[in-house]
């Protein structure tokens, strides 16, 4: 599990290899991860939209903007949390992804939240640098 605070609200990431939808012959490697967003704050923010820096193994970045998470901007209340699942499939057998979501609070006021980095790692072939 990975995770990053910014202005009370953490984000959980969780990375887990796909080895029924990956075809390690094809170069395809595909990965799920679960993100938990957790409002820590004493006020409610909304998330509008999310940035990926992917980087695969071979070292090319993919660049992922976007409204929202999986087609929704969830608002979270003080206390509350919001899960979501979504996959990366990478030509190479590892890969690293970070982020961070734009958000909103009542006052309009927008601000980044971190989400942390976290490598793609075929089962019991972690990289080591």
């Amino acid at each position: 599990m990975y995770s990053a605070v910014t202005r009370d609200i953490e984000v959980n990431v969780e990375p887990f290899y796909l080895e029924d939808q990956s075809d390690p012959s094809q170069n395809r490697y595909v990965w799920a991860y679960r993100v938990t967003i957790a409002n820590h704050s004493d006020e409610f923010v909304q998330l509008l939209s999310r940035y990926w820096r992917i980087t695969d193994g071979a070292g090319r970045v993919e660049e992922v903007r976007g409204p929202g998470v999986v087609g929704e901007q969830p608002g979270l209340n003080p206390g509350d949390s919001y899960q979501y699942q979504s996959g990366c499939p990478l030509s190479t057998p590892s890969g690293i992804m970070v982020g961070r979501y734009t958000m909103r609070n009542r006052r309009d006021e927008m601000f980044e939240v971190e989400i942390p980095a976290f490598s793609l790692d075929l089962p019991g072939k972690r990289r080591v640098n």
